[in-house]
Order: C-alpha cells, then structure tokens, then sequence
C-alpha cells in the first residue's frame, strides 16, 4: 500500500459459509457503501486456502464495479491486491482490512475460582474478544475433579483463559485450576506441533508456579489479573492478550490464514469482535444506549451497551454473549426443545399439529441451506426466531451484570421484568436502539414483520428505534472503525440499516381492553387499549412532534409513572408502533382467540 489517504477501500469477513467482500468509497456525497460481491468460503478441504475464497469475492467486485482490484496473478504471496498509484487512479484500491469467523471462529474454555465471580469475569473477556465460550469450569460448578478434566479433555479449544484469586490472597485456588488443565491436556483444533496457549489472568502471587505447572505443556501468557480486587474488573489485558494469541496461535495455523494476515496492515479480528467494536463506535459517536442481535444458522450473539452512573460518572459498558445453540437452521431443533411447542405456537396466526411443527423443524435441521416456501413456512420460522432471541437475551440478561461480591448501591429502580436481579446492567426503559442482524430479520419479505419480531422478542418499554442491518456490513464497518471511525458511522447511516420505525411501550400493568395510553400526532390523538398493538404510518424520512398521555398512574414511559412527555422521533418501514399488549405480552386463553389475536397483530402493523 501507497503513502496516499484511503479514500477506497476494501473489506472482507471471511465467514464459515461465505465470504463477503465490500468495497467503501469516498465520493461527492461522503463516505459509501458502493458494491458487494460474496463467495464461498474456501477453508475446509479440498481447497484448504481461505484466500481464494477472498479473491474469488472480489472477482465478484471487479465485475459488479468495472473496477480492476485484484493483479493478474491473485495467488501472489505477497498480496494478490492491486493497490493505487495515484489519487486518481481508477483501478486498485487504497487499503485492505479483513474479519474472520472462518473454521468455527475462536473457541474458548474458561477457568475460574467462584463460577458467578471470577468464572463470569473471564467469560466476560472471553466473549467481548469474541470467543464462543465451550465450557465455563469452577471450583464451586458441582462437578468432581475427574469430571472437569473429562469435560476440557474432550473439548477442543483454541485457547484458554485461567481466573481466580484476588491479588494478595490464596494461592492454592489458582494452582488447583492450573493442576487440572494439566491433568487434561485438551489438544488444539490447529497445528499437530502447536502448543495450546494458556492465558493466565488470576491471582498474581501465584504466577510463577502456575507457569512451573503449564510451561512445558502450553503455549504460556501471563497478564494482569482480572479480579485484582471485589470491587473492580479489569478486562483490557485478558482481552488483548487473546487478540494476539489469535492472530498468532489460532489464525496462523488455519488453512490459508497466514497469507492472509500479510495481506492488510490493518490486525484481522473476529466477526464478532467487528460486530461489537461498530456497536461501542455508534454508542459513542452518537450517544445512545444500544440492544443489537445477530442471530445465524448455528448461533445468536447479543451485544449491549449501557450507561452506568457511579460517585457521579456515566459509563458505557459493553457486554457481549453468545448463545451457542441457538440459531435458524443448523440449532433449530434446539429451539424448540429449550423454548417448547406452546411457546412457538402461540406466535402463529392459524392453528397446526404439533406433529406438523417438528417435522418440518427436523426437516430444516438436515437441509440448513433451504429458505420457506410457503406462507406458513415463514410465519413458523418468525416465531422460532421470536423464541430464540428471547432465550438468547435472557442468558445475555444473566451475564450483563455487575460484580458479584461487591458492595455498592443500586442503580436502577427497574432492571428485569420481575425486577428480582438488582445487578443487572440492561436497563430497558434507558434503551434508544435496537439493531437486529441475520438472515430471519435483515431478509424478510416485509420491514413490519422485521419489526415485530424484534418487538415480541426484546419487548422493549419506553421510546425504542428499530433498525436492521441490510446486509450484513456491521462486521466490516467495525474493522474500519480502527481505521476511519467518522467514516464507518457515516456509511452506517447511509447505507447499512434500515429504519424500521419506532415503538412506543409504557412499563407497568396494562388491563385488557381499558384505555392505556393516547398518542397526539400533529391534530390527531390514537387512544390504545390493552391489548391493542397500533401502527401509525411515518415513513423513514420523516420526523414528527408527539406527545403520549399515560392513561394510568401504573404506567411509565421513562419520565415517571403515570407521567405525560413530548419528544420527536422517526419513522420507518412499520411507521410508529403504538404497543399495548403488556410487559409480558398478554395471550388470550384459547386457542380460537390467541389466532384471532395473533392475526390482530398483524393486520394492526400492516402485514
């Protein structure tokens, strides 16, 4: 690459199925989105290479933009780009920058003295580095030693984290987790002569024999600890050091990789790492509190970001989890066994057998690749959709949570539904935006079903924005984020989401069919009725002035119980949302009356 300021540039996410290229262009009118190629991914044998998978994306690229990107000869080790001369070439590109998810991502195992204290720290880590976390192992998790080193010996990770032990206390705590990854063994996925690496960030005493232990056996990395008190947690070190243990370790025995990490100057990062680092740019560049889901074949990640106020400071904390088991095709069946068939059931506006609804799941299980096609087939998918963000989010509602152990004051009034968890950092009625990601959401055949399905699954109070991310470019606007971060929220807002519109739900008790709330839009006033779920036509361009009329002193829109407020906010493809149904939504009783309900619904948003 030239000296010149990139002002073309191409990124790629080199996923498990697909490749995905796109190119990011500075032109008249900004930063954009301006052409997009996918092919697939070429890891696994018989062609064991992830570049030509790359190459083979931009070939699509060249085609679709008239545009020459790669050299004649694209297999050069050195990089098969052709990069520009001159500002005003119109061929080449300026910079290349990658993310990856490739061969199963990064796995991870980790390992920590008290399973919801420091086990849950490094799992934070783990997964804010963009790990899929395969076992979370603790002194106090209920097994037998043997059964711990039976579990990690039968896994398969690429790199693990070792917690435990406040800095200055015991040793011996740390030293046992060290004992039983030794007794273990696990062996890495890649590289018969690569040692596993061990990512030691506990108790700091007990370093230098713990390292005594593992040496020999492991790839050893020692870092500050991740607990060095109850009252604090510090992340940064574990997370860096598993970013470059997966550059060097993991990336580097991959088919193919090593290429590919010569080709951009810019440190390749896991999918999901992209994905979060855009979130945490948007939070901060435009200030708002974020709920975002990607929800694929396999699994559903669920990032967010929250303001903590504490000794009178605001700050946005960051939380990523991942629901392995979880996912549209190849986890559907486990779906439906964590959600049940009552629960999908009752999101489907017409009736079926239960028989019927697991066929066709098992079907789909054993042909990941297929799309619905029939209505039915898709009003199915849409409600296992429903189930797995919900079950997703609870697990990222149990984790995105302040430190256990420490003593502090509450703060929030309400953080879950039932509001029994006062560590809980998800605060839904603080909530600006939500952005949903994956197949089900971003290629549905209508926006409103797109943001319905966000809405039964999230229920989200107060003043909430939908968006969806098109086409799958949140990954690769985080990796330019590193590079240009006023540039990728610029394309973020032109050319990434769709708006799907904005819904309007009060917290607190709603009683069927008695007045809820009223919703003056310019001369009209829209009174809703529990149970009602309205749509107000705004398109994505406009804004309007709104005021919203609590009809009871039960209810709370973010500015008090029973509290009336005015504000602007957008519209979209659904408009505005006027949503009544409760917190949890309430079913009718019957079945006759739930598809009557259900259909209600759908007719209200305008499918």
């Amino acid at each position: 690459m030239g000296d010149l300021t990139p002002t073309t540039i191409l990124a790629t996410d080199c996923g498990s199925t697909t490749t995905k290229a796109i190119l990011f262009e500075l032109t008249s009118t900004g930063w954009r989105q301006t052409y997009r190629g996918e092919a697939p991914t070429t890891v696994e044998k018989p062609v064991a290479d992830v570049t030509i998978g790359v190459c083979n994306a931009c070939l699509e690229l060249e085609e679709l933009s008239n545009r020459k990107i790669l050299k004649n000869n694209f297999e050069d080790q050195a990089s098969p780009f052709l990069f520009k001369t001159s500002a005003n070439d119109k061929n080449g590109i300026d910079l290349y920058i990658s993310t990856s998810s490739a061969g199963g991502g990064l796995q991870m195992v980790v390992a920590g003295v008290v399973g919801d204290m420091t086990a849950a720290s490094a799992e934070r880590a783990a997964l804010g580095a963009g790990a899929i976390v395969m076992d979370a192992i603790s002194l106090d998790d209920g097994r037998e030693p043997h059964q711990r080193i039976k579990k990690i010996r039968n896994l398969r990770p690429d790199i693990i984290l070792i917690a435990g032990g406040t800095d200055g206390g015991t040793t011996a705590h740390p030293l046992e987790l060290a004992e039983t990854i030794l007794q273990a063994n696990p062996q890495p996925r890649f590289g018969e002569t690569l040692k596993l690496p061990v990512i030691y960030a506990a108790n700091q005493a007990a370093s230098e024999q713990a390292q005594q232990i593992l040496d020999k056996t492991f790839s050893w990395t020692a870092v500050e600890n991740i607990r060095p008190t109850l009252e604090t947690e510090n992340l940064a070190p574990a997370r860096n050091a598993i970013h470059e243990l997966f550059l060097q370790h993991v990336m580097s025995h991959a088919p193919g990789y090593k290429k590919l990490l010569n080709y951009s100057p810019v440190p390749i990062i896991p999918t999901p790492v992209g994905f979060g680092d855009m979130i945490q740019t948007i939070a901060q560049l435009d200030t708002k509190q974020i709920l975002a889901v990607d929800i694929g074949g396999a699994t559903t990640d669920v990032f967010s970001v929250f303001n903590v106020v504490e000794n009178h400071s605001t700050t946005p904390i960051f939380n990523r989890t991942v629901s392995a088991n979880l996912g549209m095709s190849y986890s559907i069946v486990n779906v439906l066994l964590s959600a049940g068939l009552k629960n999908i059931k009752r999101w489907l506006p017409f009736a079926i057998e239960d028989s019927e609804i697991e066929d066709r799941l098992r079907n789909k299980m054993i042909r990941p690749t297929t799309i619905p096609q029939t209505v039915e087939d898709l009003l199915l998918e849409q409600a296992l959709c429903r189930e797995a963000l919900k079950l997703a989010f609870a697990h990222h509602q149990k984790l995105a949570t302040g430190l256990k152990g420490k003593q502090k004051k509450r703060l929030f009034d309400s953080l879950f539904k039932d509001n029994k968890n006062s560590d809980a950092l998800v605060n839904m009625l603080e909530l600006n935006l939500i952005i949903g990601s994956g197949g089900v959401l971003s290629h549905a055949p209508n926006r409103k079903s797109s943001a319905l399905m966000l809405i039964d699954a999230f229920e989200p109070v107060g003043i909430t924005t939908l968006v969806v991310d098109s086409i799958f470019m949140l990954p690769h606007l985080g990796v330019l984020s590193h590079v240009n971060p006023s540039a990728a929220l610029e394309i973020y807002k032109n050319d990434c989401v769709v708006k799907l519109g904005t819904v309007l739900a009060p917290q607190g008790q709603i009683k069927l069919g008695q007045p809820a709330f009223k919703v003056q839009l310019g001369a009209i006033t829209t009174t809703v009725l529990g149970g009602e779920i309205i749509s107000l036509p705004l398109n994505e361009q406009e804004q309007a002035e709104i005021k919203i009329i609590p009809e009871s002193s039960a209810l709370d829109f973010g500015t008090g119980y029973g509290k009336s407020l005015s504000t602007t906010i957008g519209g979209g493809a659904a408009g505005i949302i006027l949503d009544a149904r409760g917190r949890e939504i309430m079913f009718a009783k019957t079945e006759e009356e739930r598809i009557i309900q259900v259909k209600s619904w759908h007719r209200e948003v305008g499918l």
